[in-house]
């Protein structure tokens, strides 16, 4: 079977006629920088630190009787942490006390002596070598009552040493001391975490430095929770690893718990243009400013490609956010 085809007849050439508007460029968009810039929210991770972790020692040669604290347990200033066994350091405390109150008895002695040597070498009956004598001996005696009293200082000072008390709030990590044991000078018995002296130690880029350092409010963030923090310094040395800055800051109010993990939380104050806004020419990143109704290049040496850049343009700046692709 043959199939015959047939073709429909040419078809009229049509002419698309376009308006003339269309065929000419459009017209670059400018805006205040006032209006276009934006400010943006930076970030850098950091933790809670305590600036005293401090491992309380015994500071006397004796043995525990008692551990007052458990790991995890919150404690105040002053609170009981551990009690050594007293009864040596006691017994020298009753020693000093006796022999200060010898020392004191001998004092009232001389000083009897010496007065009625006194008497009588006004009248003639004792020599002026003897007088001297009976003084020396009073003077002996109050310098014996004045050593005395410094050893019952010493022994008591001891003696207070046979109890353990937390130098500040804190919470307690960890008890190496064992309850029989023999605590040796130096040794620790319970450690413990400052509680009154919490920052927020943060890896700060340097290129953030400036920028955290004129921060309006700054804020840590931990476990869904926000605090208000405050920047007491910026280390000026770049660590050889992470070429990060050191920074160091202080809860303005409440506090995170020590030990947690965040990310401290701020917005620039600087204003930044975007960088959908950046065009390259002559191998430079700028934007195009409208001055006098002429589009002008300016470059922008602190700009990367892909990233905004902070800019100190004045305010009133109008700066392309259309159609600058298009402009020489």
């Amino acid at each position: 079977m043959r199939i015959r085809l047939r073709l429909p007849a040419p078809l009229t050439t049509l002419f698309l006629i376009m308006p003339l508007g269309l065929c000419q460029a459009a017209s670059p968009v400018a805006r205040p920088l006032s209006e276009a810039a934006f400010y943006p929210q930076r970030s850098a991770q950091g933790q809670v630190v305590s600036l005293n972790e401090s491992r309380i020692p015994a500071e006397i040669n004796a043995r525990i009787l008692r551990i007052a604290v458990e790991p995890g347990q919150v404690v105040k200033r002053g609170t009981l942490l551990a009690l050594l066994d007293c009864r040596d350091y006691d017994l020298a405390s009753e020693r000093a006390a006796s022999a200060l109150q010898a020392s004191e008895a001998r004092l009232r002695l001389n000083r009897l002596q010496a007065e009625r040597s006194d008497k009588l070498a006004a009248q003639g009956f004792i020599s002026r070598e003897g007088q001297d004598a009976r003084q020396a001996e009073l003077e002996v005696a109050r310098a014996d009552v004045a050593v005395q009293q410094a050893l019952l200082r010493t022994a008591r000072h001891t003696q207070g040493k046979c109890t353990l008390r937390s130098p500040f709030p804190a919470v307690v990590l960890s008890r190496p001391g064992q309850v029989g044991e023999t605590a040796n000078p130096g040794s620790p018995v319970v450690v413990l975490s400052d509680l009154s002296s919490l920052q927020v130690q943060a890896d700060i880029q340097w290129r953030d430095a400036e920028d955290l350092k004129r921060a309006e409010s700054v804020e840590f963030e931990t476990q869904g929770r926000r605090y208000a923090v405050k920047l007491v310094r910026l280390s000026p040395a770049l660590d050889r690893a992470t070429r990060l800055m050191e920074g160091r800051l202080t809860f303005a109010k409440d506090s995170a718990p020590p030990g947690s993990v965040g990310r401290l939380v701020w917005t620039s104050r600087e204003p930044h243009i975007r960088a959908e806004w950046l065009v390259r020419r002559g191998g430079r990143l700028g934007v195009y400013v409208m001055e006098a109704g002429k589009a002008v290049f300016m470059p922008l040496p602190e700009a990367q490609e892909g990233r905004p850049v902070p800019t100190r343009l004045p305010l009133t700046s109008l700066i392309v956010v259309q159609g600058q692709q298009a402009l020489p």
